[in-house]
């Protein structure tokens, strides 16, 4: 895993935003986004994974779409965060974040373990096979999230991507029943459209809306 930084290295809030080499050219405009829609300060960390649909799936799942199926490696990506990422910033906050698969990875690791104080989760891949199922079945370890997705990301010819928009609502449900600090924003058009603007928006409504007090790991 390569990480690049943004920002100030002394701030006491650390955003962890996961990656791929695609995305690598939208960072800086992400960065600039996210520092117009907040006055807080922060320190951007970007995680670009070597294997996109290795180390973002949560576990083992057939190909949706094309010949790549799902390899399940999230968990060694999320020790990975935790050992070479949370631990060299003692004593700051984190929020976890991304686009995408990177975006229903930074949802099922705040099921894991309670170090973000937030997620931000831009047109997440919540049609991964189970993961409803899983998210309604477990507790989550944080008390703000974002959520949001494009208007025509559900009118598909894939029938498990069809899923995408309800399954978004019901986790949107799910987490205002249970007192989350959280919001479904619906952006126009479909998955590929203005993702680092999705994203910047993302980042800013949770830094906006934390709570005064450390998350408890920190």
């Amino acid at each position: 895993m390569r990480i690049r930084s943004y920002g100030n290295k002394d701030s006491d809030l650390v955003i962890i935003k996961m990656s791929g080499a695609h995305e690598a050219e939208l960072i800086e405009r992400e960065e600039s986004i996210i520092k117009e829609m907040t006055d807080r300060d922060f320190l951007l960390l970007t995680c670009f994974v070597d294997d996109w649909n290795r180390d973002l799936s949560p576990w083992e799942a057939n190909p949706v779409f094309g010949n790549e199926p799902f390899e399940g490696g999230a968990g060694a990506t999320l020790e990975e965060i935790k050992n070479d990422v949370i631990s060299c910033y003692p004593g700051r906050e984190f929020i976890i974040g991304g686009y995408s698969l990177a975006g229903l990875f930074a949802l099922w690791a705040a099921y894991q373990t309670d170090s973000f104080c937030g997620v931000a989760s831009a047109s997440p891949s919540v049609w991964y096979p189970d993961f409803l199922a899983y998210a309604t079945g477990n507790d989550v370890k944080t008390d703000t999230i974002y959520l949001s997705l494009g208007d025509r990301e559900a009118k598909t010819k894939n029938k498990i991507m069809q899923t995408v928009g309800y399954n978004i609502k019901s986790l949107h449900d799910q987490y205002d029943k249970i007192g989350i600090k959280t919001t479904l924003e619906w952006n126009e058009g479909n998955h590929f459209k203005d993702p680092e603007v999705r994203m910047a928006k993302g980042f800013a409504w949770v830094i906006n809306n934390l709570d005064e007090q450390v998350c408890s790991s920190c």
